[in-house]
């Protein structure tokens, strides 16, 4: 940690010639004043536009003019600004992104060049049923509590939106102890440590603004229809889950890989292979710092809406009943072990893995630590979390015309 708070992570790996970067910033759309709903996505794009010593185009180039790539991406709960390059580019890249998070100009022309391009991205998304019906889902599970709200922000919160009021949620939000830089690839930590400082590094240790203490609130479940004219009926049914701290996590991921998780998984065979009501079926679940979810998403011909959603029904009820059998639990723990690994074949996600442990858990796990969890796991932990979760009260959204 440098004096500022500002945390810096590495992982060093000889044998690849990439390094990938990323600037984490612990705030989300859920901190956001429900006036100003898609602020956070709304900053995520500005900074890109200018600092005050490169412009929107030397930020592109300069990256691009090395064969590397830089983007950034907002979440509930963090935004992350990244690039990936040449081990020999690593400068380059921590002192662009570092001088893009921290000295963006947010010029007024800028603000009302990307208003524009973020409302077309809201209208993009109205356009994806697919896609939007996750968001009516949380909307239906959190109601006007800030994980409900879309992380875009709406029409009527970005038209009004001033260049004041983003400038203040950055200056006041985007402080070093909410920082975590992570990096992975053919790097020293010494070095990169020495680079950060020079860039971001100054200062001293300001306190790290705190998560609204907006509790959760208790809801009854709910049912959300949007009649919109498409050739799918997109339907997600599913209730509170856990948290991120919650150690069954493990078995939730085990739990989710053999109930939805794959071709092999009992939705998919039920009601895609066995009676050929939908090409698309599959369970997830999402966890944020008190609660989470877990959900079942299926897109069928709308005529089929009720049969879909008895047998999705039905089999939640029988696994909450009777659990899985030994064989299931073997597939889902091979299923867990082999994503953990095979998701970590590249210095991006070797990068993200990294500032997730730091800034969602406070420790990282190894890999080896995090294949013994799974194999530790025992049908028995497995079938009761199934017992607890598949039988809370469900919410339903769907969207087609139903």
């Amino acid at each position: 940690m440098l004096p500022s708070g500002l945390r810096v992570l590495t992982e060093a790996i000889p044998s690849m010639r990439s390094v990938s970067v990323g600037v984490w910033v612990a705030i989300g759309s859920r901190d956001e004043a429900a006036e100003l709903s898609g602020v956070s996505h709304f900053l995520e794009h500005l900074l890109f536009k200018g600092t005050e010593k490169r412009s929107a185009l030397d930020i592109s180039a300069q990256i691009e003019a090395v064969g590397g790539e830089t983007n950034a991406f907002t979440t509930k709960e963090y935004t992350c600004y990244y690039a990936r390059v040449l081990d020999e580019d690593l400068p380059l890249a921590i002192d662009v992104m570092c001088d893009v998070v921290a000295n963006s100009v947010l010029d007024p022309a800028d603000v009302e060049t990307e208003r524009g391009v973020i409302l077309e991205e809201i209208a993009m998304h109205d356009d994806e049923p697919g896609d939007e019906v996750h968001d009516v889902f949380a909307e239906a599970i959190f109601g006007a509590h800030p994980l409900g709200r879309l992380i875009s922000g709406t029409q009527a919160t970005i038209s009004p939106m001033t260049r004041d009021q983003i400038e203040g949620f950055y200056r006041s939000h985007y402080t070093a102890p909410s920082i975590v830089i992570a990096a992975a690839g053919n790097l020293d930590h010494d070095t990169v440590v020495e680079l950060i400082a020079g860039s971001l590094g100054a200062g001293s240790a300001t306190p790290a603004p705190l998560r609204p203490a907006s509790v959760v609130p208790t809801r009854s479940p709910d049912t959300v229809v949007r009649d919109k004219d498409t050739e799918q009926a997109h339907v997600v049914l599913g209730c509170p889950g856990i948290d991120r701290p919650d150690e069954r996590r493990f078995a939730l991921g085990v739990l989710n890989n053999v109930l939805g998780g794959g071709m092999s998984s009992r939705l998919f065979q039920e009601i895609r292979e066995k009676r050929g009501l939908a090409y698309s079926v599959y369970s997830y679940s999402t966890q944020y710092a008190d609660t989470g979810l877990f959900a079942v998403y299926a897109g069928c011909a709308p005529g089929k809406v009720d049969e879909v959603l008895e047998l999705t029904r039905a089999e939640l009820a029988a696994v909450a009943a009777k659990g899985f059998t030994e064989a299931e639990l073997a597939r889902g723990k091979g299923m867990a072990k082999g994503s953990y690994v095979l998701g970590l074949e590249d210095t991006g996600s070797r990068m993200s893995r990294l500032a997730k442990g730091e800034l969602l858990y406070g420790n990282l796990l190894t890999v080896d630590e995090m294949l013994a969890r799974v194999d530790a796991l025992t049908l028995d932990e497995v079938n009761t979390l199934a017992a607890d979760l598949l039988t809370r009260p469900t919410s339903l959204a769907v969207i087609g015309p139903v």
